[in-house]
């Protein structure tokens, strides 16, 4: 059982470590990587986690998914805290390994709506929260197939970050995901509608749960309900 809590304290590590890591090297050089090479950090760091950790915790890697997945009768309500203190704790030790490497800059990575936007804070609520829709669909659409390929379920919610993180990144951040935001938030002191990034990813994932109970093609749904060790391997090869 413990397997799966430190696999994603080690996931959740990693993508804090390499993704908001991406935007500190950023800065410190001079736009070099650019929102595309960010948003490109975020995404494959994903694809890699899942890819690596699907079989031992699911790779969730974020509380909002874990949370939705709970809402939706497919994850244990008993190892749902644990999950997400294993989420934030990895991911704050990253903030904490950025910041004794690079110091505090760009408030470690932190997750802010643009100033330059009016009613920034209730534009990022929404972009956050149709982006999390996106990202959560995504999830139970590979979680629901029937085709034994780990590697495009892999890609095709790496892509989905990618593409979040690349849109919504100038205007909310691109956080979709409250263990990305709270860790460089306590790291770096900047709880700057921290609220919004809680609130937004966890509404927009268990509505994209329940949209997609509705709509969405379950081929094994019986199977998802049973067997819900991991999320994105399908059902012909669960733990």
């Amino acid at each position: 059982m413990y397997k799966k809590y430190v696999s994603e304290f080690i996931g959740t590590f990693f993508l804090l470590f390499i993704g908001t890591g991406a935007i500190m090297v950023n800065t410190i050089n001079n736009n070099a990587l650019g929102s595309v090479g960010i948003s490109f950090a975020f995404g494959f760091i994903i694809f890699i986690l899942i890819y690596l950790f699907g079989n031992t915790s699911g790779a969730h890697f974020n509380p909002a998914v874990t949370i939705a997945l709970s809402f939706s009768g497919k994850f244990k309500s008993s190892e749902v805290i644990p999950y997400i203190i294993s989420q934030v704790l990895g991911g704050t030790l990253a903030s904490f390994v950025l910041k004794i490497l690079l110091g505090n800059i760009s408030s470690m990575g932190a997750t802010i709506p643009a100033n330059n936007i009016r009613n920034s804070s209730i534009i990022a609520v929404i972009v956050e929260f149709i982006f999390t829709f996106l990202l959560m669909y995504v999830i139970m659409r590979v979680s629901s197939s029937s085709k034994d390929d780990d590697f495009t379920g892999a890609f095709a919610i790496g892509l989905t970050i990618f593409i979040g993180a690349l849109v919504a990144g100038p205007i909310s951040g691109g956080s979709f995901n409250p263990a990305r935001t709270i860790a460089p938030a306590i790291v770096s002191g900047n709880y700057t509608d921290l609220w919004v990034y809680i609130v937004a990813p966890i509404a927009g994932a268990i509505v994209g749960t329940t949209i997609y109970s509705a709509t969405g093609n379950d081929e094994s749904e019986s199977e998802t309900l049973v067997n819900n060790e991991i999320i994105y391997k399908t059902l012909d090869n669960e733990i």
